[in-house]
């Protein structure tokens, strides 16, 4: 599947022809994140980030204290990809992703929706729960279970443990001027 953000300056393919899950989200952040009503992550296994220089990075912590890497285009400003450092996926942004199907897309947090959630759905008030194919916390949605990833190419990032193995990572590893990734 091919990804672009809105002037197309940024273009690159998905590592696989479908995402390994697909939320709309309805969680403060993601709202904000999106300036709309939800945002929507379609999750695929970690690959190398699109080279661009006019790709560019936010960075913020999470609710689980871990880093959450922002990247968009500096030229429009579209946010195409989210990634965590040590976690072996990223999350694309549903609205880059030419010809992604959205059936089937798991409602999370829509105790606080905007919008009617569309009957039928797989819908959860707070993150999915546990037990199901492919996790049960907004944390799991960062690990899925091995299998899911047998093929694709997804490698997990090492997890940073010294300030030196975190600038190696910075220069291996992505496009975040903001951050310091690199």
């Amino acid at each position: 599947m091919e990804a672009r953000c809105q002037c197309g300056a940024i273009r690159f393919q998905t590592p696989l022809p479908k995402p390994l899950a697909l939320y709309i989200c309805h969680c403060a952040e993601c709202r904000r994140q999106t300036s709309s009503a939800f945002g929507t992550s379609a999750i695929f296994p970690h690959f190398p980030l699109p080279q661009s220089e006019l790709l560019s990075c936010y960075k913020r912590p999470t609710s689980s204290g871990h880093t959450l890497y922002c990247y968009f285009c500096r030229e429009c400003g579209t946010r195409l990809i989210h990634s965590t450092p040590g976690k072996n996926v990223l999350s694309i942004k549903g609205g880059c992703i030419e010809g992604l199907d959205w059936r089937g897309a798991i409602h999370i947090w829509t105790k606080s929706a905007m919008v009617p959630i569309p009957e039928g759905s797989e819908a959860h008030s707070e993150e999915q729960p546990s037990g199901s194919e492919y996790g049960g916390s907004q944390e799991s949605l960062d690990q899925p279970p091995t299998a899911l990833l047998h093929g694709s190419g997804g490698n997990p990032l090492p997890e940073p443990k010294t300030p030196a193995e975190l600038e190696r990572l910075r220069r291996v590893k992505g496009a975040c001027e903001l951050s310091g990734v690199i």
